[in-house]
């Protein structure tokens, strides 16, 4: 019979797993660096910037938090934190008129 403990320690990603998520966050980062040094996109960087940033954030919350094989709970309570921080940064700066200058 198979416990929970023994399920649970299958569902975990095997180190290649791991170093592949690396590679894809290694992969994001270059394209930010692309973006910001790229002088078409400059009316648009900051959009691209904080999607390309949740994403990140996102990755590394559930592989590297493990909260991919924890309760929705937590996964939720990191997503909603990461959306409700988002939504008022760019409350602020629409409201200081960033996206304007």
């Amino acid at each position: 019979m198979i416990t929970t403990a023994q399920q649970h320690q299958r569902a975990h990603p095997s180190p290649a797993r791991y170093v592949a998520i690396a590679l894809i966050l290694s992969v994001i980062t270059l394209v930010e660096v692309g973006v910001v040094y790229t002088d078409g996109l400059r009316s648009a960087l900051l959009p691209i910037l904080l999607v390309l940033s949740a994403t990140k954030f996102a990755m590394v919350a559930m592989f590297y938090m493990h909260l991919r094989f924890d309760s929705r709970l937590f996964s939720a309570l990191f997503v909603g934190g990461i959306l409700l921080t988002s939504a008022i940064l760019v409350a602020l700066m629409s409201l200081f008129r960033v996206f304007f200058a």
